[in-house]
């Protein structure tokens, strides 16, 4: 399969995201909780080129590889935190958004909520809203794994 286009990203579309980077890295959630949602997004999304760079960048905060192995299975595995598990929750529900799911439920929001004040969940939510901006894009145009932004 090869990528249909090299980019959508035009400079505005370009100085926009940056602008949505830096609000979020400038919520106040630790920068492992970020990679742990956009590497669980991207796999719900099967997003190979966001997965690829997901797990680059996790290594890059010192993220493990026994836990990088196992974010998709996180439920069933002793490696993350409560914190990281109200994040993971939460990013499912929000990525998981297909005719009858049940989305963010008040169960779900309330852990995440006992987690993480207002700054942050706005962080987490728009990190997640973000990484399925670019899984959709990435799955249009057929971008490819091993790329490095």
């Amino acid at each position: 399969m090869e990528a249909r286009m090299k980019s959508v990203a035009n400079p505005d579309v370009i100085t926009a995201i940056q602008h949505l980077h830096k609000a979020i890295h400038a919520g106040g959630v630790d920068p492992l909780v970020l990679e742990l949602v956009h590497l669980r997004a991207s796999q719900i999304n099967g997003c190979s080129p966001c997965v690829f760079a997901g797990v680059q960048s996790a290594k890059k905060h010192g993220e493990t590889e026994e836990r990088l192995h196992n974010v998709v299975t996180w439920r069933e595995t002793p490696f993350f935190t409560e914190e990281e598990r109200a994040a993971l929750a939460l990013t499912e529900a929000a990525t998981r958004i297909q005719d009858g799911a049940p989305g963010v439920t008040d169960e779900i929001w309330d852990a995440a909520a006992t987690h993480f004040d207002e700054n942050q969940m706005s962080a987490i939510i728009l990190n997640i809203a973000i990484t399925n901006f670019f899984n959709r894009i990435n799955h249009t145009i057929r971008e490819q794994a091993g790329k490095t932004w």
